[in-house]
């Protein structure tokens, strides 16, 4: 059981890995196309809603495998170094380009639900846009959008398998190469695989709940 674990942690820091750097460049990037969707400029807006659309209506599997394979399939220069390191590259570039469209959907419902008077009077103390996006709109809708962020940041936890699409080989790849191993206990690598998955995800679900509760003087 030891040597299962041992294997399985070395494999779930890949996991780590990819949520992190995933909502690292997801996180902002969600905000700047809600901005997109929501600019006064109407094609800008139509090609951002366009693009959410699509990234949204199709399967994150498919869209893995079409930046990893698309370029070479296209008969351009392959953009991922080689290696693990290459599929590694392309599977963070999928996940926040996914999950980015995902967030900015939240961000333009909490930035849309914070009342325009609010707005309007920032505008006649004398604010300027950016002030009053800083000062008054985002501290509102950083509270609004946390218990629905929480949703897709448990949901990305779990989302982190798929990397394995393209032979990248994070903890569920391991546990099905331990299990396909002669005279290995496969049920044990499979139950420890979803321990690892439960305990990560009740770490970040904890952290989103202490967030929320720490929001609450918005109030």
């Amino acid at each position: 059981m030891s040597v299962i674990l041992m294997r399985l942690s070395g494999a779930f820091l890949l996991n780590c890995e990819l949520f992190a750097l995933t909502l690292l460049f997801a996180l902002p990037l969600g905000l700047v196309v809600s901005f997109g969707s929501m600019s006064r400029c109407k094609p800008l807006a139509g090609l951002v809603k366009t693009f959410v659309w699509i990234i949204r209506g199709t399967p994150l599997m498919l869209q893995i495998i079409v930046i990893y394979l698309g370029p070479g399939l296209l008969g351009m220069n392959n953009p991922w170094p080689s290696g693990s390191g290459g599929r590694m590259v392309a599977a963070v570039v999928a996940f926040a380009i996914n999950y980015a469209c995902y967030f900015s959907e939240i961000y333009r419902g909490g930035i849309q639900g914070v009342p325009k008077g609010q707005q309007e009077a920032a505008q006649v103390l004398g604010l300027t846009g950016p002030q009053t996006f800083f000062h008054v709109t985002l501290l509102q809708m950083v509270k609004r959008i946390v218990p629905p962020l929480s949703n897709e940041v448990i949901t990305l936890v779990k989302d982190t398998s798929l990397a394995s699409v393209i032979g990248t080989v994070e903890m569920f790849t391991r546990a099905k190469q331990i299990v396909a191993s002669p005279n290995t206990p496969g049920m044990l690598a499979l139950a420890a695989a979803g321990l690892f998955y439960y305990v990560f995800n009740y770490i970040v679900a904890f952290a989103m709940e202490r967030a929320e509760r720490s929001l609450a003087y918005y109030q």
